[in-house]
């Protein structure tokens, strides 16, 4: 009975990578994993050591940094296995945790993203209540919303998950275990999966990067309204990086998980591109872009490994 479901206890990943690209697939991930790890633990222990840095915009930067290397632990490692060593199988307990983590920790950094643009507005615009406002309590309780709220929004995709039969294949045409994947493959037809994937998508890419490109906005116009041309260029060069790390979580994800639930076919190649593209590079570069060009984070770092002290003011 070739249409009859059957029990998967396992999935094999089929990371279809083509035989000249394999070096340099192996090594470009095992860099982009070291310089992730680097950048971000650095970040987390200057942030720890140094008290002054306890504050919210850093508590901010702290948690994206906590979540960059735990979502990059949970992938790289896996795909350096599958292309290294040939080590594709994966329970289905375990595939399932994989999908939970990637889908938990995305959506926590999608929501967390525009919380810290409406944070940099706060402090911008307000600068005088900005103390009042936001303080160190506030922002762990946001913190907490944040997971809460995705942690709510994760509970449909794995009941979803658990529905899935698969009835042709447990063969996962990709380098890690994927939601979107697995509705490929499976025989359950059902549109309530793509559509739970676009709408949420919807709401949390588009409104999240609509909320950071306004706050930025409002932060740009504040900006040309310093007198000094060295404030304009700064202010002007942080919202442009910002933004550029933003888009580059955001866009990829949007095309990918919004296509698909409105019934528009995207090829496995572009998929899987679009995807590592949004789960991989903004970790790596969110800690030059949120921390290495901030004054205090240089100077704890200058600090840690030289232990002098240095003035912030001099960078």
């Amino acid at each position: 009975m070739p249409n009859a479901t059957i029990y998967v206890p396992e999935f094999v990943l089929h990371c279809a990578i083509e035989e000249d690209k394999m070096t340099f697939t192996i090594v470009a991930l095992a860099l982009i994993y070291v310089v992730t790890l680097f950048g971000n633990l650095l970040v987390i222990v200057v942030i720890i050591l140094n008290p002054h840095l306890q504050n919210p915009m850093f508590l901010y930067i702290f948690t994206l940094a906590v979540i960059d290397v735990v979502n990059s632990t949970n992938l790289i490692p896996q795909m350096l296995a599958i292309l290294v060593f040939n080590d594709t199988i994966v329970p289905y307990g375990p595939c399932l945790f994989q999908v939970s983590v990637v889908y938990h920790l995305g959506l926590t950094e999608g929501i967390l993203f525009p919380v810290m643009a409406c944070d940099r507005y706060l402090a911008v615009v307000y600068p005088l209540r900005y103390p009042s406002i936001v303080t160190n309590k506030t922002t762990g309780l946001t913190i907490l919303l944040v997971n809460i709220l995705a942690a709510a929004i994760l509970v449909p995709y794995m009941v979803f998950a658990r529905e899935l039969s698969f009835c042709r294949t447990n063969v996962l045409p990709y380098c890690f275990c994927d939601f979107v994947t697995m509705i490929h493959i499976s025989c359950t037809e059902d549109p309530r999966h793509l559509a739970l994937l676009s709408s949420t998508t919807i709401v949390t890419g588009i409104g999240g990067m609509g909320i950071c490109l306004l706050s930025y906005i409002r932060i740009v116009v504040a900006a040309l309204k310093i007198s000094s041309v060295e404030g304009k260029k700064k202010a002007l060069s942080t919202t442009v990086t910002h933004l550029l790390v933003v888009s580059l979580f955001y866009v990829p994800l949007m095309i990918s998980y919004i296509l698909p639930g409105l019934g528009v076919q995207v090829s496995a190649e572009a998929y899987n591109v679009l995807v590592i593209i949004a789960i991989m590079v903004p970790p790596m570069m969110n800690p030059i872009i949120y921390s290495f060009r901030n004054k205090e984070i240089k100077s704890s770092i200058y600090r840690l490994w030289t232990g002098k002290r240095v003035n912030p003011d001099s960078y």
